[in-house]
């Protein structure tokens, strides 16, 4: 049995602050939780076939936290989105894509989330004894100077071929490319489930207008907004950074700018400036919880252990789904990373650490 002590250790002189904030915004009741009949009760009454269902329960059924309605995601697509050198030079043993593989298995993931090349270089040994989650479209930065943009790489046959359980894909919402790329994904996705995969929507925001006196590309209400968008092209679980903020709108709105359409409610009545309200406003966002809001785990640095455990907490307490955390397991000795994943994983085997 999994101990509150040793969550509370890591959330230090925070641990009240976290587990024990009630929140008075979005009540918790309004929201579809996590569960073991997940996929019966927020999917078996949506149009996706029953190839998908069983794609969906497969990653459901995996790891640690098989059975729980909760999972825990590793992804390595780091190769291409940020350089094979800036990635794997703190752990060279992942330029080998079979480690990648067993660093998701032997930590307990639920799946694994990678590239064409990654996933299909082991797929034979793999494919069976773990879910992949094929990632369609990569930011590639060797194009000079660097751009931001997703562009697709391989074929939905592909994945399928290789027996993906799921694809994910990025679409950068607020760039000025966003409209092509939510189209590209709109049919990628829809593909996707003709064929049996379920969908996994990265949904970042890309706009240096969204950097002012705030990083508002992690605001609540514009990455609100962006699951909201996202839900609507079908992805089956969304993925999204852990808000740090709230006030894009406001902030876009200054002076003479006119940006979007927001009510005053969202900052007065449905959020707080409590990490676990923003985090719920974007679960809302998500028909309340009937996709799954999985939040990202960031880069690695000096306190990886309780910034991956807070996180988790955070997306528990919050409504979400789970956590999806690459450079934080990948980017150290492989021991240590099997640890970080599990104490992820320990948040939501937890049964004392509830929903606010």
């Amino acid at each position: 049995m999994v101990s509150l002590n040793s969550i509370a250790f890591y959330l230090g002189d925070k641990a009240e602050y976290y587990l024990n904030h009630s929140s008075k915004t979005i009540p918790a009741a309004a929201l579809h939780l996590p569960n073991p009949q997940s996929v019966d009760n927020y999917f078996a009454i949506s149009d996706r076939n029953n190839k998908v269902l069983r794609s969906l329960q497969w990653i459901n059924n995996s790891g640690r936290l098989a059975g729980t309605g909760y999972v825990s995601i590793l992804p390595v697509d780091q190769g291409i989105e940020h350089s094979a050198g800036a990635s794997f030079a703190k752990n060279p043993l992942y330029f080998d894509s079979e480690n990648i593989v067993k660093l998701a298995i032997e930590g307990g993931c639920n799946a694994v989330a990678s590239t064409f090349g990654v996933l299909s270089s082991v797929s034979r040994k793999y494919a069976h004894k773990i879910p992949f989650i094929v990632k369609i479209n990569h930011n590639e930065l060797l194009t000079y100077p660097n751009k931001a943009d997703q562009i697709m790489f391989g074929t939905l046959k592909n994945a399928a071929d290789m027996g993906a359980a799921a694809v994910g894909a990025t679409i950068y919402f607020g760039s000025p490319e966003s409209g092509r790329q939510i189209v590209e994904v709109a049919n990628a996705f829809a593909m996707a489930h003709d064929l049996g995969m379920a969908t996994i929507l990265w949904c970042y925001l890309r706009n240096p207008a969204f950097k002012s006196d705030k990083d508002y590309h992690i605001s609540a209400d514009l990455t609100g907004q962006a699951n909201h968008l996202g839900v609507t092209i079908n992805a089956d679980i969304i993925k999204q950074k852990l808000p740090e903020n709230n006030g894009g709108y406001t902030a876009l709105n200054m002076g003479t700018s006119s940006y979007g359409k927001i009510d005053k409610k969202v900052y007065t009545e449905l959020t707080s400036d409590h990490p676990i309200d923003l985090c719920r406003y974007q679960v809302a966002n998500c028909y309340m919880g009937r996709i799954g809001l999985i939040n990202s785990g960031g880069a690695s640095g000096e306190n990886d252990f309780a910034e991956a455990v807070t996180t988790a907490v955070i997306n528990k307490r919050a409504g979400g789904m789970g956590l999806i955390s690459g450079r934080k397991a990948f980017q150290r000795p492989l021991s240590e990373g099997i640890s970080l994943l599990n104490a992820i994983q320990d948040v939501y085997l937890c049964k004392e650490v509830t929903i606010a």
